[in-house]
């Protein structure tokens, strides 16, 4: 399975999560990309935080089944990571992604009342 458009390793050195594919080279640099994976004999590929058209043209460009994550909904398929699907960091929630819970909320909430009970009952 290849990987390409927003690469959370190099996260750092982009400076952040930002979208790809909003300038025409970066849109052919895409579309090479995806063909150079397919020939390379990947049985799909995972298009992160591309812009949903541009999404769209790689889609319609190869044979391999897309995988989209934050690229819109023209992709054979998507996925979202579980961290995220469960906001389980709340300092970081991509723009992308609508938390169907607030995990990370609830596990500071009973940390802090596992804190407080145990100050206020020294016998433990």
């Amino acid at each position: 399975m290849g990987h390409i458009g927003m690469l959370p390793q190099s996260v750092r050195k982009e400076g952040g999560y930002k979208i790809k594919g909003r300038t025409q080279s970066e849109v052919e640099a895409l579309l090479a990309d995806a063909r150079a994976v397919e020939k390379a004999g990947a049985f799909s590929l995972v298009l992160e935080i591309v812009l949903a058209d541009v999404a769209k043209q790689i889609t319609n460009a190869i044979g391999i089944p897309t995988i989209g994550i934050g690229s819109g909904e023209h992709c054979d398929g998507q996925i979202l990571v579980t961290h995220d699907l469960i906001g389980l960091f709340p300092w970081f929630t991509p723009k992308f992604v609508s938390p169907e819970a607030r995990v990370g909320e609830e596990i500071r909430r009973a940390a802090r009342a596992f804190i407080d009970r145990t100050k206020s009952s020294r016998s433990i």
